[in-house]
């Protein structure tokens, strides 16, 4: 029953370590990233870079072992030996150097979060299946082992914070634009959002040497938040009101009017 799932997992760990080993040897940014990782705390930063060199070389070899034919057990074991040494290191990063990068699949300095071990288990989970093959992985490809393969293939992508970019981040844009957060009428806008907007209006500029206290009073009509200041205007006590708008930033279209609330009239509209 394990056969074909066991057969097809040599490609998977294969093509995951071809990936990172390529990057270790051929990446422009190899350097950078082994003086990121805890290599400098594990083996000394003079040695930093050819540890990290070194760990490329034996992914991209076992690699080429995994991918070409004829298969053997022991390379599935192999690579559950290097899956083991993985998940090692990462719990020596996250407690002797919990600042450093994981520096696995990608030049974006990643922090080893839980991710990096669900990943790490995840390489190891199926070099342990692939041991249970008994024949070259291109013999057990077909429906089934295409599904399982993507599906493996998307829970590696899922658990790379360095793959983000490829889905994670358009998944979240789509959302902003499929529901806009500021269409949920009952979403209450932060106050400090509406001052920040007034401060940098031209009414407030306008107005400002004229006001004699901070805010005293605002209520929300529609789509529109009013604020209102004392303020002082040819010697007459004056209430400022400002019109904000509450669900976009317009600074330009805040409006201002200075009311005598002794007799209900206007004193000045500005812009």
């Amino acid at each position: 029953m394990l056969e074909w799932p066991a057969s097809v997992q040599p490609l998977f760990i294969g093509g995951t370590l071809l990936w990172s080993g390529g990057l270790k040897c051929l990446g422009r940014s190899a350097r950078r990233s082994a003086e990121r990782s805890a290599l400098p705390s594990l083996v000394g930063e003079g040695r930093a870079l050819a540890a990290y060199r070194l760990t490329g070389v034996l992914e991209l070899a076992l690699a080429a072992v995994l991918l070409l034919p004829p298969a053997y057990a022991a390379e599935a074991v192999a690579a559950a030996v290097l899956g083991v040494g993985f998940l090692g290191y990462l719990t020596y990063a996250k407690v002797a150097a919990p600042d450093s990068s994981c520096g696995c699949l990608s030049k974006r300095r990643t922090p080893v979060t839980w991710r990096s071990f669900a990943r790490a288990g995840l390489v190891t989970a199926a070099a342990l299946l692939g041991t249970q093959a008994d024949a070259w992985w291109a013999g057990g490809l077909g429906a089934g082992a295409a599904v399982l393969l993507v599906a493996e293939v998307a829970a590696l992508l899922a658990l790379s914070p360095e793959a983000d970019g490829l889905w994670l981040l358009p998944l979240r844009r789509l959302r902003i634009r499929m529901r806009h957060p500021l269409a949920d009428r009952s979403f209450e806008m932060p106050l400090e959002s509406s001052l920040q907007q007034l401060l940098a209006s031209p009414a407030y500029r306008q107005v400002s040497p004229l006001l004699r206290s901070g805010l005293r009073e605002t209520w929300d009509e529609e789509d529109t938040r009013i604020l209102c200041y004392t303020a002082e205007y040819e010697g007459t006590a004056a209430t400022a009101v400002f019109a904000v708008p509450l669900r976009h930033y317009l600074p330009e279209e805040i409006r201002v009017a200075l009311v005598d609330e002794s007799s209900e009239s206007t004193l000045l509209v500005g812009v």
